[in-house]
């Protein structure tokens, strides 16, 4: 595994792609899990909620995942990476500068992403880098979820 300190912006400039990674790790999408998170955020819409009237009334003929949800399963879905960054003392998420919810994610679904690193960029505070992710439906070419995820290595 290679290895980049924090603080060489140039030599982690080897990082930066437009290919994407290979896939994580899949996580099945429960109804059970749609509920706790419903319960959890006090977004209980029935598209997600009510499996018995989406078959009635959705497009979709299934309970859909909310798109936060799908969001905040990132760290569960883990992939293989081929460097580490050494040297720093912190390392916070410090924003996003996209976030689409392109797709949905049917109840019963599995799930899966995969990342490339966008930019990194250098300043006094420390060494930003960007991660474009991707978040699919196994199976399915268009992502369900796209971000881009900031964290600065201090």
């Amino acid at each position: 595994m290679k290895q980049y300190n924090f603080d060489d912006v140039e030599g982690m400039q080897e990082l930066v792609s437009e290919e994407f990674g290979t896939w994580s790790e899949e996580v099945t999408i429960s109804q059970d899990m749609i509920n706790l998170f419903a319960e959890l955020t006090g977004d209980d819409y029935w598209l997600h909620t009510d499996p018995k009237k989406c078959a009635d009334y959705s497009p979709f003929k299934t309970t859909i995942a909310h798109g936060f949800l799908t969001l905040v399963l990132i760290p569960k879905m883990r992939t293989e990476q081929n460097y580490e960054v050494t040297g720093f003392k912190n390392m916070l998420n410090v924003g996003s500068d996209k976030l689409r919810f392109t797709g949905i994610v049917p109840a019963g679904s599995k799930i899966h992403t995969r990342s490339r690193i966008k930019s990194v960029v250098g300043s006094a505070k420390g060494t930003t880098m960007t991660m474009k992710q991707q978040i699919h439906v196994v199976g399915e070419e268009r992502p369900a979820l796209v971000y881009e995820m900031m964290f600065m290595y201090m």
